[in-house]
């Protein structure tokens, strides 16, 4: 169970498995007895074919849990060299890469996110050579700032002198519209419809009979 654990492990366990014990003297520093390996780590190997050999860490497999050494290879047939990989457990860190500052303020007991928002106190030294150095720059923000209102007064005024001839444009376009005089419009008349007067039709004489 415990093999088929190590073997379906993600990606984050692994990289957490691959500790090594800390020397004696590491270990009384920062009070424990084990940390995770790291690139630029010197490390002696303790146990294996290797057994003895002091080195400087060059390459960490989280895939395989090991770490290659520099100075330790084989040689193949073709006679080319390559890494020999060294299981953690078979490591003891002699002396630690203090460049990651995180690892290193985990390590001293403190919290890493307070670490990175302390800075670093500034040299006397440099302390008066600024003191000296403000004047000038007093001298330049009093000129930006007298530029800038100067600036800020053209602006202004050039913003009056628009809105002055918006004004007139605005009169001088305002004209009444030429509306053109009402024609009489000429008279005309219907004209007359006599009435039909149908003519009239000689009637029949009619003959008295005898």
């Amino acid at each position: 169970m415990r093999n088929n654990a190590i073997y379906r492990a993600t990606y984050q366990t692994r990289s957490k498995q691959l500790g090594s014990a800390l020397s004696k003297e590491l270990q009384k520093k920062y009070g424990k007895r084990s940390v995770r390996v790291v690139e630029g780590d010197n490390v002696a190997i303790v146990r294996g074919e290797f057994a003895g050999v002091d080195g400087k860490v060059s390459h960490v497999s989280t895939q395989k849990g090991s770490v290659a050494i520099e100075g330790i290879k084989k040689e193949q047939t073709r006679g080319e060299k390559y890494d020999v990989y060294i299981h953690t457990s078979n490591l003891v860190i002699k002396s630690l890469n203090t460049e990651d500052k995180w690892r290193m303020a985990k390590l001293e007991g403190k919290d890493p996110r307070d670490q990175s928002k302390v800075k670093a106190p500034k040299d006397e030294h440099k302390i008066k050579e600024e003191s000296e150095e403000k004047p000038d720059v007093i001298e330049e923000i009093v000129t930006d700032q007298s530029m800038a209102q100067l600036a800020e007064k053209r602006g202004e005024e050039k913003s009056d002198m628009i809105e002055e001839d918006v004004k007139s444009e605005a009169e001088a376009s305002k004209v009444e519209p030429d509306i053109p005089e009402k024609m009489d419009e000429p008279k005309v008349e219907a004209p007359k419809m006599e009435p039909d007067i149908p003519e009239k039709v000689d009637e029949p004489k009619v003959e008295a009979a005898e």
